[in-house]
């Protein structure tokens, strides 16, 4: 159903939980438009991300290729150089645009490592409405320097009448680094608890749903069990800069082909696309991220539904919020199995020390480096 095109590993953000930043992509090894062309009709959602896309000279014109190849096209962004998106909202008012957005002024800055972040979205945002954007919002990475905002965070998104997607942090190959681990996961876990049931407040359906998300969050917080299980590679696929199509953003081993040496029928039904399914079917990795859990939360058949359990807890949980009943979270959450990390504290780029920044070779490998990623 779904397809994230990772555009670029060249980033102006300098986060502190991703190291994409240090590892640029050359602009001319980056996947091109005519590979874009060959990708088919039919997504339910496209997205859009990086690396940061905006820095991308010809981001309009991916969008004027993706946009008539999925019910919804998505552009990830730090919503630093808002005069692109400008340009893609006066053309595609309903694209969906998605800032990311750690905390207020010195809780943002400090996290992504930016200059006047938060100023800089927030009048972006601004302006993307006054153009006329019709799917604007928000987007946030849970964690223990920002989780004591989030809760204001998401009613300043209220306020402004825009979305807030949320996730957590993890580790994957493309971020050049494996700390992202909470320093303490059962405070930030309990503190999601409060945002769950603001949501399930709302009159949004999609909000309600968004619930049920933060729910998986709180278990991939803890270090167990996702919710659902996970569909990458049958349901919801990757390419990367180099156009190479992976089964998910996480394990470098998920490879299944190149979208400019293949033509993308061929490389969904070849041995090695299955060989890599059965491989997610026994992954332990346990991720729960917004692209891959929101896919695993829909109806293959027809992806504008859910499937029956999210449905269930959705009815359930917004009756109990209805009636002034507190959720049962200690139904869906065991607290007392919570994995137990040692490691050293992120690194703070806010001060925008220079630093030697690398080219990305095609051949680097972080998971190497690091050793495969457990669900802990």
């Amino acid at each position: 159903m779904d397809l994230t095109v990772i555009s670029t590993y060249r980033c102006n953000s300098r986060c502190s939980m991703c190291n994409i930043w240090k590892h640029p992509t050359l602009p001319v090894q980056e996947i091109g438009l005519s590979t874009l062309n060959k990708l088919p009709d039919g997504f339910d959602n496209v997205n859009i991300t990086g690396g940061e896309p905006t820095l991308r000279n010809d981001l309009l014109d991916m969008c004027e290729i993706l946009y008539p190849k999925a019910k919804k096209l998505e552009i990830s962004t730090n919503g630093l150089r808002p005069e692109k998106l400008e340009t893609v909202i006066q053309r595609f008012p309903n694209i969906k645009i998605r800032i990311s957005l750690e905390g207020f002024q010195q809780t943002n800055d400090r996290i992504r490592g930016e200059r006047k972040g938060f100023e800089t979205k927030m009048r972006a945002m601004a302006r993307l409405k006054e153009l006329g954007g019709t799917d604007l919002g928000f987007a946030s990475v849970i964690q223990d320097e920002n989780i004591d905002e989030i809760i204001e965070l998401y009613n300043l998104t209220k306020h402004e009448k825009i979305e807030f997607a949320t996730s957590a942090l993890h580790n994957a190959f493309q971020f050049h680094k494996g700390d992202n681990w909470p320093y303490n996961r059962l405070r930030v876990a309990r503190q999601i608890e409060t945002l769950i049931t603001e949501m399930l407040r709302t009159n949004s359906v999609k909000s309600w749903f968004r619930a049920y998300l933060n729910l998986g969050l709180i278990r991939k917080i803890l270090g167990q069990k996702r919710l659902l299980v996970c569909t990458a590679g049958t349901e919801f696929i990757f390419v990367d800069p180099w156009s190479d199509v992976y089964a998910c953003n996480v394990r470098p081993d998920l490879l299944i082909g190149n979208l400019e040496e293949q033509p993308w029928d061929r490389i969904l039904s070849g041995d090695k696309a299955r060989r890599v399914r059965e491989q997610v079917a026994a992954c332990a990795q346990n991720c729960w991220m917004v692209t891959t859990a929101r896919t695993a939360m829909r109806n293959p058949r027809v992806p504008s539904l859910p499937k029956l359990r999210p449905l269930a807890w959705v009815i359930n949980n917004k009756l109990r919020v209805t009636m002034g009943m507190p959720i049962r979270f200690q139904k869906y959450i065991n607290y007392v199995d919570i994995a137990n990390d040692s490691t050293l504290k992120r690194k703070d780029y806010s001060s925008g020390d220079p630093i030697r920044r690398k080219l990305s070779p095609k051949s680097a490998q972080p998971y190497d480096e690091y050793g495969p990623f457990n669900n802990r």
